[in-house]
């Protein structure tokens, strides 16, 4: 399993940036070429990705970046410049504003085309934003679109101006939110997560805009991870580390967890169909989030074996 309960980004643009934040304790740090790099910036940007991919330490963070739309000019040299000049070393790419499965399927094509050409077997992982309503009402066949595809990933500020949503920052709760009786965006929050779910993908939230704002940030985490979602981006270093603890198994969790799987095993060593704990029946579906439990917390460092 791998952990990605923070997701950093980067301007791919910029070097002193991009090394602090593979250096920093998100679980994943994506370089970003296409909203943080300007037109004129684009190639140099990626010479600097590809250094980036080539020269510094991820350790176990996948190499990844961003690349620009598949309605852009620059979406195939991202995808050619990088993966032939990075020489093997491209783990993940993030696809942005993907509205159909067909989007996702000429990535992937491209990819096998390049892979091929450099004598490599597919290795290179990809992850689809969901940005529009088209991508949206689409969202099922997306979630399915590609065997390289591993998570779904949630872009609040793009979606809100596709819908016609007033926002006044990317996630952040506003006088609209006041208004609104209920979370504005959870069917949208919801319809994602379960098509990311259903093809056993992961689901990863987007960012909270306003970086100086701790509380409002951190009740954004809970809300996502209420929800069942993975995870969530960080535009800002400062954000990682609360990103991680809500994410991430508390100890009581991890506690729960594993007195449900001895109670189950104990039950079966014993014969016993029904299984009890602190005088509650303990169902398949408590056993099922038992286990995830353990999982992400392995995958998190917190166990010892």
């Amino acid at each position: 399993m791998r952990i990605e309960r923070s997701v950093l980004s980067a301007p791919g643009s910029n070097w002193s940036m991009i090394q602090k934040a593979v250096a920093s304790e998100a679980d994943v740090v994506l370089l970003d070429l296409e909203d943080a790099v300007t037109p004129e910036n684009k190639a140099d940007a990626r010479a600097t990705v590809t250094r980036a991919m080539r020269e510094l330490d991820w350790g176990a963070k996948p190499r990844t970046y961003r690349m620009n739309a598949l309605d852009t000019p620059y979406f195939y040299r991202d995808l050619i410049d990088i993966v032939e000049n990075s020489a093997g070393a491209v783990d993940l790419i993030i696809i942005p504003k993907v509205n159909r499965a067909e989007d996702v399927y000429v990535v992937d094509t491209l990819l096998t085309q390049i892979e091929a050409g450099l004598g490599a077997s597919p290795a290179i992982r990809l992850e689809a934003q969901i940005e529009s309503a088209e991508g949206l009402v689409n969202c099922d066949s997306i979630a399915r679109s590609s065997d390289r595809l591993e998570a779904l990933i949630y872009g609040p500020g793009d979606y809100s101006a596709s819908v016609r949503m007033p926002s006044s920052s990317i996630g952040v709760a506003d006088e609209w939110d006041d208004l609104y009786p209920g979370h504005r965006y959870q069917y949208a929050m919801h319809r994602i997560l379960a098509a990311a779910r259903a093809a056993g993908i992961r689901v990863i939230d987007g960012p909270y805009g306003d970086y100086r704002d701790a509380d409002g940030h951190r009740r954004s985490c809970l809300i996502g991870r209420a929800m069942g979602y993975d995870g969530k981006w960080c535009i800002h270093p400062g954000q990682i580390a609360v990103t991680n603890e809500v994410f991430g198994p508390t100890e009581a969790e991890l506690d729960w967890a594993r007195r449900v799987i001895a109670a189950y095993e104990e039950a079966n060593l014993e014969g016993l169909g029904a299984v009890s704990l602190d005088n509650r029946m303990i169902d398949a579906a408590n056993i099922r989030m038992a286990e995830n439990t353990v999982e992400l917390a392995r995958a998190a460092g917190m166990l010892d074996e």
